[in-house]
């Protein structure tokens, strides 16, 4: 089985590749990665199918599947992101790598809900890292639109944890 590390190491060197579509299979465990991608399929720009030598492994893309469907849930995720984009004005990201924590400790409530009303100071959640739990304060007065991030969960540096409709 792939660590974590491993995952995201490949996740960066497909997303820096020209490769769409990228499965791995071993011991009976499977991943698969794909792209998405801002251009729909079709047949004038579909690719070859396109291999990528690294030692001794031999990564192969799969040629593009042009289906009725991958159209109509391409256009249902425009739509679904265009939604999203008009609900919030200001996303609140990690400044750091690690724990997102929703609530100061395990007994208490969270800190925010969607809905909640937050001004500049208003601490959204704690991120810990290294032993050490910072506070995560809103940065804007707004209302909280989505959250997107779990309790518990482990979080990257840029990574929206809110989204924020700004007063």
């Amino acid at each position: 089985m792939l660590k974590v590390q491993e995952i995201r190491e490949l996740i960066k060197l497909i997303d820096q590749s020209s490769i769409d579509e990228f499965t791995y299979e071993a011991d009976g465990t499977s991943v698969t990665m794909k792209k998405s991608s801002d251009n729909p399929v079709t047949a004038e720009n579909a690719k070859p199918a396109e291999t990528i030598e690294r030692s001794t492994e031999t990564v192969k893309s799969a040629e593009p599947e042009i289906h009725a469907e991958q159209k109509e849930d391409s256009i249902l995720t425009e739509k679904t992101a265009a939604d999203t984009q008009a609900d919030f004005d200001h996303e609140i990201v990690s400044p750091m790598v690690g724990t997102f924590y929703a609530k100061p400790n395990p007994e208490s409530d969270t800190y925010v809900q969607q809905g909640s009303k937050v001004e500049k100071d208003t601490v959204v959640c704690i991120v810990e890292a290294m032993k050490l739990f910072n506070e995560i304060e809103a940065e804007t007065n707004g209302e909280i639109t989505e959250i997107l991030a779990d309790d518990g969960e482990l979080v990257e540096y840029g990574q929206p944890l809110f989204r924020v409709k700004t007063k």
